[in-house]
């Protein structure tokens, strides 16, 4: 080869090596703008991330964001110092560069001592609060003696670290609250809060007051209704019978009631103007009626009845039964209420008559002052009875109930009554007396008579046949001499007992009654009925056998 060719190909190696070193470092210089890898030699490459005043690697994402005084580094108008200027990692670098030709080491020395050039400077931003700002970037990792001993023994460390916390804890003193001490949730909170929270419960004084005068008057509140209703006397009612086991009683309002001058208004007036005058005097309390003692005495049976046996059904049930207007019902009710009967099933018909009610009420007995009634109710098979008052004022027995009975045609049947009209009293006796063995049939009140026997045979098991708050009397007059046997070998041949047997031998029974002073004496004539009434007793007249029809 010649000379001169081999002059050529020298120049040709430089000239390129020239070139490639010029391009080496054009990279760099972009790389260190945008902290992209820089390729050198051969397959090779070079990162050369951006770093901030103290050397740390800076992340491009932190860049983007705005920093506060303490944390940003130092302004890009300022000439970066030798310190500020690129830091190489000293074990990874210098094995990849020591590797590279000197003319690459040459240029890399000048470009670290070149100054970068100027940019344009950054708009200031204030700086942002502290719940704001961006979380601080993480620190590099250095290699600490401290470090080293973790990677070598990690197991030692951890046993460091738990050690650590138990000395810190075990050091603490934190006031505990007693096991029976209760305390609110401010309260403790209170104990235990942090500066911050401190702050944001400035207000918590206040709101603690404002909640304790709310409970304060919640409590006084409470309080005054305690004292109320200790002052308002017991209102627990006992619970009603079922009316399936229970002796029903049916009284009518004017029964129950002194309802006169209301029914004066609805014969003159009408019954537009009986309404409003009942709705006009609503909370007028109504004066007692005939049957007001009567059915007071019924009560008290119930409550020794309820004393004796708890669970005990067979019991006196009332009802109101009437045909007044359901408007007027408001005014019986604060009646009953403010006398404390206890009655809790009403009837009102609205005019209609209510004997059409009494068979589905399961009544045993029915009471009323309207003789036209009372007269339905006896051809339906209801034991019935008109109420009359006694014209004078009599103490009656508020411990027992005292009942009173004639015999023909209110216990028995009137079957010897037809005798005595049509064949005199002669053939009477000679009747009694032949048939004296025979029973009698049963009249309209049997039936209620066998049921107070019945409830005094529940006293008379308990022992309290002297204490027994059911009391009977049989008056009639009869003569016991000569028709006074059969009588009582029929009651005995029903199973029932009379506790008296007054035989009059037709005296007058109204003295007899002033002594017994019964709270409801049935007879069926009406002339016996007038004579107890002079005398201040209770009667209720029964509607039934021939004496009625004599008297038709």
């Amino acid at each position: 080869m010649s000379q001169t060719s081999l002059k050529q190909k020298k120049k040709n190696e430089t000239g390129s090596r020239n070139s490639k070193d010029s391009l080496d470092t054009e990279k760099r210089k972009d790389s260190e703008k945008s902290g992209v890898r820089l390729s050198t030699q051969g397959s090779q490459e070079l990162s050369l991330p951006k770093t901030d005043s103290r050397g740390y690697l800076v992340r491009n994402q932190w860049s983007r964001t705005s920093r506060s005084p303490s944390t940003r580094g130092p302004s890009i108008d300022e000439p970066r110092s030798k310190s500020a200027s690129l830091k190489l990692p000293s074990s990874s670098t210098t094995s990849r560069t020591s590797s590279t030709s000197p003319s690459q080491q040459e240029s890399l020395k000048q470009l670290s001592e070149q100054p970068s050039p100027p940019t344009p400077p950054l708009p200031s931003t204030p700086p942002m609060p502290l719940d704001s700002r961006p979380p601080t970037p993480p620190e590099p990792y250095s290699s600490s003696p401290r470090s080293t001993k973790t990677l070598e023994n990690p197991e030692a460390w951890a046993h460091g670290i738990v050690r650590d916390i138990r000395d810190s804890t075990q050091q603490r003193d934190y006031p505990r609250t007693p096991p029976s001490e209760w305390k609110s949730y401010s309260r403790r909170r209170s104990t235990y809060s942090s500066p911050l929270d401190r702050d944001c419960l400035s207000e918590l004084p206040r709101q603690h007051q404002q909640r304790e005068e709310e409970e304060d008057d919640e409590e006084a509140y409470w309080a005054s209704v305690k004292t109320l209703y200790e002052k308002i006397p017991s209102c627990s009612r006992p619970r009603p019978p079922k009316p399936k086991n229970a002796i029903t009683i049916a009284v009518s309002s004017r029964a129950l009631f002194n309802m006169v001058d209301g029914r004066k208004i609805y014969e003159e007036e009408g019954l537009e103007k009986y309404m409003e005058y009942q709705l006009n005097n609503e909370n007028v309390i109504l004066t007692p009626g005939p049957a007001f003692r009567f059915v007071k005495a019924l009560q008290h049976v119930n409550a020794r009845l309820r004393e004796l046996y708890p669970n005990e059904q067979d019991l006196f049930d009332i009802v109101l039964m009437t045909n007044n207007h359901a408007q007027v019902g408001v005014r019986l009710i604060n009646s009953v209420n403010h006398y404390g009967l206890l009655i809790d099933r009403f009837c009102l018909t609205g005019g209609k008559s209510p004997i059409g009610y009494l068979k589905a009420y399961l009544t045993n007995l029915y009471l009323s002052a309207d003789s036209e009634k009372v007269q339905e109710a006896i051809q339906e098979g209801i034991a019935s009875a008109t109420m009359f008052d006694g014209a004078k004022d009599m103490a009656y027995c508020d411990t027992q109930l005292r009942v009173a009975f004639d015999g023909d045609a209110v216990l028995f049947s009137d079957e010897s009554e037809h005798i005595a009209k049509e064949h005199g009293l002669d053939k009477f006796f000679q009747h009694e007396t032949m048939f004296e063995n025979k029973p009698l049939a049963q009249g309209p009140l049997k039936g209620f008579l066998e049921d107070l026997g019945r409830l005094q045979k529940k006293f008379y098991a308990k022992d309290e046949r002297l204490l027994c708050p059911i009391r009977t009397y049989l008056v009639t007059a009869r003569s016991a001499a000569s028709s006074g046997a059969r009588v009582l070998k029929t009651l005995r041949r029903w199973g029932l007992e009379i506790d008296e047997a007054l035989f009059l031998a037709g005296a007058p029974k109204g003295p007899i009654l002033v002594k017994i002073r019964p709270h409801i004496f049935f007879d069926d004539h009406m002339f016996h009925i007038e004579a107890a009434q002079k005398f201040g007793t209770i009667t209720a007249h029964v509607p039934y056998g021939i004496s009625q029809k004599m008297n038709n």
